[in-house]
């Protein structure tokens, strides 16, 4: 496994991605219909088949085109929060790559760090608030971490997705301080929040298809 991620290396984590979304579809629906507009898996997974759909019909010939195309897509096709919000992640991602051909372990890290800054910046959201970015802030932390300290990027987005994992645990017991879910106050506590539950499958996919974990 190469330390540089092509084209390739990431139309394989957006399948990989759609992959999880769609097998997690009831999951996602489920954690959302209890603190949300239960149309959080339904919602993800047609973008993402979409997604899947736009890029196999025409294969973007660099980083930033298929990052591009995947944000422009999720905008148009998803509704509620999620499709401008992770539509905003990916295009942030776009612009981070810029026009190299390939992205090392640093850009690729500074892409999903560009993505957090589009998710806060359009969702309005901080780290304690119960969103994706629970999920996502510790994840880019992580991942930072381990490449600043030469870890290969496999080991990098192992890390990463672990972060994720304990970042959407440990707001779990927390009540919502932004979403839908803050309007059920109290009630939220103690529920999984759909939003970064779907961070973390992003994550684990970069993991798998980027990282091959």
């Amino acid at each position: 496994m190469t330390d540089s991620v092509d084209t390739p290396a990431l139309l394989a984590w957006v399948r990989e991605f759609a992959r999880l979304v769609a097998a997690n579809k009831q999951m996602l629906t489920e954690l959302d219909s209890a603190i949300g507009d239960a149309d959080h898996g339904a919602n993800l997974d047609r973008g993402m088949t979409a997604v899947v759909a736009a890029l196999e019909a025409d294969a973007p010939a660099d980083p930033a085109a298929l990052l591009k195309k995947t944000g422009m897509t999720l905008i148009s096709k998803v509704g509620g929060a999620s499709g401008p919000l992770y539509g905003t992640a990916f295009l942030r991602m776009a612009t981070s790559a810029g026009d190299a051909s390939t992205l090392d372990p640093q850009a690729f890290a500074a892409a999903l760090r560009a993505a957090l800054d589009g998710v806060i910046s359009r969702g309005k959201a901080a780290l304690g608030d119960k969103t994706m970015v629970d999920a996502l802030s510790p994840a880019v932390d992580a991942l930072e971490a381990a490449v600043a300290a030469g870890k290969p990027l496999s080991s990098a987005l192992s890390a990463a997705a672990a972060a994720a994992a304990a970042g959407r645990d440990e707001v779990t017991p927390l009540v919502a301080r932004k979403g839908r879910a803050s309007y059920l106050g109290e009630r939220s506590a103690g529920h999984q929040d759909p939003g970064a539950t779907s961070v973390t499958l992003l994550i684990e996919a970069a993991a798998t298809a980027v990282g091959g974990a």
